[in-house]
């Protein structure tokens, strides 16, 4: 039934009373210390100096999980299995890798943000062409892809307007947005709890639905079952003729391109990084390791359901509830299963869902209005800013970015390629560029400006090619090196998506090396950032939790290979 009770809009209400009291209550500590309305663009943008790690920790998984996870992501479960979960397990290893040696670069330079890295690592020009393509994409891919996906699973869920459902979600992030980063990270702590707990009982039901369908009761004799009913969806490296093996490569999730997905969404984004920048190294690294241990929940929460939901569509549970225009839709999955969920349960799950879309349309709406001020607004249109201006610049930029995500999203046809694939895709012809041209910034002072325009330009052109090398040559020549596959008798063979990643960093770091070198001898000056190694050095408790994400992760691997 697709509707709410009595009693889950009063759970709603409850929540969304917690969170905006809550943010209101911060917004007006935060002011009353400062002495001023709008306090200053640091502040702002950044919360200075005032998020502790738990909060840091908590952001970053609130900003990251969203409706791409909840709805993409129990639908890639639903089709592919656990595999998917990759993208969760391996985040928290890079996150580790991000904490020890990106952060560190970052906040010894004083960046504030990724544009400004590139200014002064490079130059201008640079930053100023990719300030603009990241207002680009987050507003144009990830802005509306949050905003659309979300609104389609409150829609089904509630029976609202999808339009209306899009509307209320860029209200209450605006609402949310417009108090700075502070505001955001605080009340990010309060949005995981719902997160996690509706997502969790979401889990909990679902496994139970298992168990009572085939006779018993329990999660954990859920869980056997699903195991024993649907094998097939609990191995983590796919073989070649796997169907999904074109989406997850097999060693490629180990060994290549997903270690660019990760580390350029945790190390090289606004989005997430700004989270951090704001905090003292030891704050920060805590921060960072904390989220490492929520995102290793994630797929229990994402993911499991999905694949229950595919037990169930298998026993014919749903019926045709899974179909859309006479197909199959695994993105219905979770918002099927929260259809069936009790009444109250249902009103904590849908909460919880709203809580991860709002929390990161907030997050991606400061980035936003963060980098447009700083980088755009500040040194091309008005120098001589001051902090008021600066702030009030931010908060028009977050009403227009939601605006605009709203007015386009519905024109984009993200339902049709599916969430969580429509994301990884447009990012991914980007992100190796920006990766190489990151990495080579930090750590090798030779790399020039021309090299990093060449990455960004070339990098991106070169995903393009690929892309759509397939209609152009028979590529069945890399086939037996696992580079290219067969989506169907008869179709052409692709270049797996994140093969494609890996072939394209590699080509850039190799052609920055070439550029970077003959500029070096020509006598072309390079602006090197300020790195030594005691940097990188961690405290023990650190290094304690490390070991652990480490040692569960590769245990997690091993158990499910």
């Amino acid at each position: 039934m697709n509707q709410l009770a009595t009693i889950d809009y009063i759970v709603f209400i409850i929540y969304f009373i917690i969170v905006a009291g809550y943010g209101i209550w911060i917004y007006r500590r935060k002011n009353t210390h400062d002495g001023t309305v709008d306090g200053d663009s640091k502040d702002y943008f950044l919360a200075e100096g005032s998020l502790t790690w738990w909060a840091i920790g908590s952001s970053l998984i609130a900003s990251n999980i969203s409706a791409e996870q909840f709805v993409g992501m129990s639908g890639s479960g639903f089709k592919m299995g656990l595999a998917i979960a990759t993208y969760e397990w391996m985040a928290s290893i890079t996150l580790i890798i991000v904490a020890v040696f990106f952060i560190p670069v970052y906040l010894k330079n004083n960046i504030a943000t990724m544009p400004q890295f590139l200014s002064q690592r490079y130059n201008s020009t640079v930053a100023m062409i990719m300030a603009v393509f990241w207002l680009m994409l987050y507003v144009v891919v990830n802005l509306t892809s949050i905003l659309y996906l979300g609104a389609i699973a409150i829609s089904s869920i509630s029976g609202f307007d999808i339009t209306l459902c899009m509307y209320l979600l860029a209200t209450f992030a605006i609402f949310i947005t417009l108090g700075g980063m502070k505001v955001i990270g605080y009340t990010d702590v309060i949005q995981v709890f719902f997160l996690i707990l509706g997502g969790l009982a979401t889990t909990y039901l679902a496994l139970n639905l298992v168990a009572e369908h085939y006779g018993s009761t329990g999660v954990l004799k859920g869980f056997s079952l699903m195991t024993s009913q649907a094998n097939d969806h609990f191995h983590m490296i796919f073989n070649r003729d796997n169907p999904n093996y074109l989406d997850l490569p097999g060693l490629t999730v180990l060994l290549g391109g997903m270690w660019i997905v990760n580390l350029n969404y945790w190390g090289c984004n606004q989005y997430i990084t700004q989270r951090a920048l704001g905090a003292d190294l030891p704050t920060a690294r805590a921060g960072l390791l904390f989220a490492a241990f929520l995102k290793m929940l994630m797929p229990i929460i994402v993911v499991l359901p999905g694949i229950a939901a595919y037990v169930l569509f298998k026993a014919d549970v749903f019926g045709g509830e899974m179909m859309q225009d006479g197909e199959l839709n695994p993105d219905r999955a979770y918002p099927v299963l929260l259809n069936i969920l009790p009444v109250g349960l249902k009103g904590l799950s849908f909460a919880a869902l709203t809580a991860a879309v709002v929390a990161s349309l907030a997050g991606k709406a400061n980035s936003i209005a963060t980098i447009f001020t700083l980088d755009i607004y500040k040194k091309v249109f008005n120098e001589g800013a001051s902090e008021k201006q600066l702030v009030r610049v931010g908060k028009i930029s977050v009403v227009v970015a939601m605006i605009l995500g709203v007015l386009i999203a519905p024109f984009l046809g993200i339902d049709k390629k599916g969430g969580f694939q429509y994301i990884q895709e447009y990012t991914g012809f980007v992100s190796p560029g920006i990766f190489a041209m990151f990495i080579l910034g930090f750590f090798w002072k030779k790399t020039t400006s021309t090299a990093a325009l060449f990455a960004t330009i070339g990098g991106f052109l070169l995903s393009v090619l690929l892309k759509f090398l397939p209609n152009m040559m028979d590529l069945s020549f890399l086939a037996p090196f696992g580079f290219a596959v067969q989506p169907a008798a008869g179709a052409p063979f692709e270049i797996p998506f994140l093969d494609r990643m890996g072939i394209v960093f590699v080509i850039c770091v190799l052609m920055m090396l070439v550029i970077s070198l003959i500029e070096n001898r020509m006598g072309v000056k390079t602006n090197g950032l300020e790195i030594d190694r005691s940097m990188f050095k961690t405290n023990r408790s650190f290094a304690i939790g490390s070991i652990v994400v480490f040692v569960l992760i590769t245990t997690l691997y091993t158990v499910y290979w």
